[in-house]
């Protein structure tokens, strides 16, 4: 090699490198590791999607609106980037990954060089979100911290001292020491207040620093000490973290002589178990019908829904199916045995927070016409994704398949491209339930009108419509309870009442939960009080107000509307006693004797669920309408 071939070069390099150092700017290098990470991140979402999305997708368009992500970051009214990488104005004609690779390092280095105070990884964060918006509403991007804590949600169980806690007047309050826990095997009551945690003080934590310095790893241990009401020792408690489960059935007990009532709040990893667990103590009691309650359950994982479908139906019964534009994805799911419930009368509760899963078991025993579903219209999400992670321990969830239920309906809302307006579609439903059905069935096409096995009319395209309309209270009758739950005014009222009067209780209802739930009543002195305490939170009782009003967090209304409102408060403080009391599950039995429209309309429900089952098995040529029942 000549020497003018070897120098050209490194003068010209030098020039380069001289030129940036003149300008004031240190040149970021791309074999930088942080850099590298970031870039490969980035390659990584674009595959995954490209490669696993259940709809068509376009390499060019996803690569723009990454560059948008970019410009969005920088947020520089002032700047056009005329003639620069992240010029949104040129012709990016992007035709392969390496195209999309090259011209995306291009653009970052021309950020990293040139906006030095830029942080380069929300950059990259927010080329990604934007590639996700041109999918669908359900296709994301989690943070590693925010992954980390939805692991735990659908794994069933985390890691740490176990109990649920509140955090009152700056101290932390036990709410209940979760069933089996360690803090629940060390004596740790309802009602303790931690006050320090490893030899420093707790007091004025938030929610956020007491699972920041309670959870751990299974093993390791943290000090706490505990003062316990109407108890002047401090007490001391060194506890070794251990698997608490985070229970997905949140309630089951009978609910009569014969008919058992399951709540399930999500589907996780340990749902089916806890399902059977919940299904097998009720068999053994007597149960000889079920309601499953799946309202305001948003769903989780499709494996756990299949399962918890089966067990309604004999073996061979089609659950559901899923599509999508990759045959892997593609599959129909029938019973693999029968279930523990096939001979069971069955109803399903759900409302607009039913979905995803809770819409999989609701339109599988809908379109078998294997029992009733009562309640309101669910969400409509018939859209199923899968999960992968990055380098950097943030994920992406992508919509790998759509699944439609067995008669073949896509359960699916319509998208537009807006996520705001998704989400909350739900809010702009009608407040009745009838008119919201009716309006939407007038709006489905006939391609989105479907029949069950015995022939009855289901509709695709918007969630499942229960053969059951039930309408929710009236928002008028829960302004005093909102106001309640919204100052806290229910905890504090029942852990001052259990300090107070702890012993004596305990002495009248602790080893009778039923007598309690049945015979409990407040006194006059603790009605007087819960009026004093929601007067020190901002009730205000003024007469010249025929109807309730909140005006700068002030709630102003009538005696004589108190006076009727306030029973369902009366109600809930009840049911915070069972919780505190008995524990979680107990919450439940108390809170639905005054709180559930649709249970207790379910409850007289079985003679047309009867019906039912005598029209499918020809036995009756007719069928009634429910909702006129």
């Amino acid at each position: 090699m000549s020497v003018k071939k070897f120098i050209a070069p490194q003068l010209a390099l030098l020039f380069i490198l001289s030129s940036v150092w003149l300008a004031g700017v240190d040149p970021v290098v791309v074999n930088d590791g942080y850099h590298q990470d970031n870039l490969h991140k980035y390659l990584q979402v674009q595959r995954r999607v490209v490669d696993n999305y259940f709809g068509e997708t376009d390499l060019n368009e996803l690569f723009e609106v990454s560059i948008q992500g970019i410009v969005n970051t920088l947020d520089d009214s002032t700047q056009t980037y005329e003639d620069t990488p992240i010029d949104m104005n040129q012709n990016f004609n992007v035709q392969n990954f390496r195209d999309s690779y090259s011209k995306y390092e291009e653009a970052y280095l021309y950020v990293a060089n040139n906006y030095p105070e830029t942080n380069m990884s929300k950059v990259v964060e927010n080329s990604i979100k934007e590639m996700l918006s041109t999918l669908d509403p359900h296709s994301v991007y989690i943070e590693p911290e925010d992954s980390e804590r939805m692991m735990e949600q659908f794994s069933g169980r985390f890691q740490g001292i176990g109990i649920q806690f509140n955090v009152l007047n700056d101290t932390i309050t036990v709410i209940t020491p979760i069933s089996g826990g360690p803090s629940d095997l060390l004596g740790i009551r309802s009602g303790d207040r931690i006050i320090s945690i490893n030899d420093t003080s707790a007091i004025k934590y938030t929610n956020e620093d007491v699972m920041t310095r309670l959870r751990g790893e299974k093993g390791t241990s943290v000090d706490i000490e505990v003062k316990r009401p109407r108890n002047e020792r401090i007490m001391k408690f060194s506890i070794v973290r251990d698997d608490i489960p985070l229970t997905t059935v949140d309630a089951h007990y009978m609910m009569d002589d014969r008919t058992g009532y399951i709540k399930v709040n999500r589907f996780a990893a340990t749902t089916h178990e806890e399902f059977l667990a919940s299904a097998e103590d009720l068999i053994d009691s007597g149960m000889e019908r079920v309601i499953i309650d799946l309202r305001n359950n948003p769903g989780g994982f499709l494996g756990q829904a299949i399962s918890i479908s089966e067990e309604f139906f004999p073996r061979g019964t089609k659950l559901v199916s899923t599509e999508s534009r990759h045959s892997r994805f593609n599959s129909e799911v029938f019973s693999r045995r029968d279930g523990v419930f096939k001979d069971f009368p069955v109803m399903v509760l759900v409302n607009e927070g039913s979905a995803s899963s809770s819409e999989i078991v609701s339109g599988a025993i809908q379109d078998h016409d294997r029992g009733l579903i009562v309640g309101r219209r669910t969400f409509g999400k018939g859209l199923v994704q899968q999960q992968y992670e990055l380098i950097d321990e943030s994920v992406i969830r992508v919509t790998i398949s759509r699944y439609l239920t067995p008669s073949g309906r896509l359960i699916q809302k319509p998208f537009d491209g807006n996520n705001e307006e998704y989400s909350f579609e739900i809010n702009h439903r009608s407040t009745d339930a009838a008119m919201d059905a009716e309006e939407f069935r007038e709006d489905v096409p006939d391609s989105l009108r479907f029949r069950t096995t015995a022939g009855r009319e289901v509709y695709g395209g918007g969630g499942i419509v229960p053969d059951v309309l039930v309408q929710d209270s009236t928002s008028d009758s829960y302004y005093l309870f909102n106001f309640m739950v919204l100052n806290r005014v229910d905890f504090e009222f029942v852990r001052e009442y259990l300090d107070s009067n702890g012993d004596k209780f305990n002495a009248e209802w602790k080893d009778d939960f039923q007598a309690f739930r049945q015979d409990f009543k407040w006194s006059e002195s603790d009605k007087d009080h819960f009026f004093e305490m929601m007067k020190d939170r901002g009730l205000t009782i003024d007469n010249e107000y025929e109807e309730a009003t909140v005006e700068d967090e002030t709630l102003y209304m009538s005696q004589e509307t108190y006076d009727e409102l306030v029973a369902l408060n009366y109600g809930r403080l009840k049911a915070e006693v069972a919780r505190m009391a008995w524990g979680n599950e107990y919450f439940y039995q108390v809170n639905n004797d005054y709180f559930n429209e649709a249970l207790h309309a379910a409850m007289d429900l079985w003679g047309s669920a009867e019906q039912l089952e005598m029209f499918v098995q020809g036995k009756v040529s007719n069928l009634p309408d429910f909702n006129k029942n």
